[in-house]
């Protein structure tokens, strides 16, 4: 994919996330699911990296490298004329700038990152380490004359025994998080809770991503809820798997 079409499509995610509210990326993981979505009339999509790694055969949190993630979603974002958005995990190890190169190389024009470190034992980052890698994305992006769209994401609450008891840090990480140039930020694991997900989206000034199951969650209740962003990280992908086994259940021996 030549320059210019990267960054016309990043220019295009930055506009259509101006447009929706909230703007839905449907998860996907391989050519057909890209190719199915687009279809659908989505104008941009994302890809997770459960799904990807489960349809490779590998392991989430990062268990392939990052040269074989590239290789991976290259021709899914090839095989495809909307903006798409990469799952990058904690970033497998590389500098911001290599992180951000790569993505641009294979033609990605957003990104997921998130602040547990697998590679280090699955320890979390601290606010600041993780808003300066952040802060380090924005920075490459912009020496690439890309506007990569940075999804800053937060496991917080998703390792919290009681996620309303870290509301307060993860509100502070957030914040430094959006200071830092993320373009939307993502708090892992509340979608199912009102009152966390509307003190998030009630806190900063850009959009809030929230996963959502597709038959499960109802649209209009996250838009009430002031989300910006919508994914599926592996649900949609878990839902396939439900429905195919239920259509094939009649069929085994």
């Amino acid at each position: 994919m030549d320059s210019r079409t990267t960054v016309e499509r990043a220019q295009r995610l930055k506009q259509l996330h101006a447009e929706y509210t909230p703007l839905v990326l449907p998860t996907v993981w391989d050519v057909w699911s890209a190719r199915t979505a687009a279809a659908a009339g989505f104008p941009a999509l994302t890809i997770g990296s459960h799904p990807l790694a489960d349809s490779r055969g590998a392991d989430d949190h990062e268990g392939q490298t990052f040269e074989e993630v590239l290789a991976a979603v290259r021709p899914i974002i090839a095989a495809v004329d909307v903006p798409v958005s990469v799952d990058l995990e904690s970033g497998y190890g590389q500098k911001p700038a290599d992180l951000v190169a790569g993505l641009i190389e294979v033609g990605g024009v957003g990104l997921n990152v998130e602040d547990t470190v697998h590679s280090d034992g699955g320890r979390v980052r601290s606010t600041q380490e993780h808003a300066s890698y952040v802060a380090g994305l924005r920075a490459a992006a912009d020496d690439a004359g890309v506007p990569v769209w940075v999804n800053g994401r937060t496991d917080l609450f998703l390792h919290a025994k009681d996620a309303s008891g870290v509301l307060d840090q993860a509100i502070e990480r957030l914040r430094a998080l959006e200071q830092a140039g993320a373009d939307s930020v993502y708090p892992v694991g509340i979608q199912d809770d009102d009152e966390l997900l509307a003190a998030v989206t009630g806190a900063v000034a850009i959009p809030v991503n929230s996963t959502a199951h597709p038959l499960r969650h109802d649209l209009e209740r996250f838009r009430r809820l002031g989300v910006g962003r919508i994914t599926y990280g592996p649900l949609l992908q878990f839902a396939m798997a439900d429905t195919m086994k239920d259509m094939l259940g009649p069929w085994a021996p």
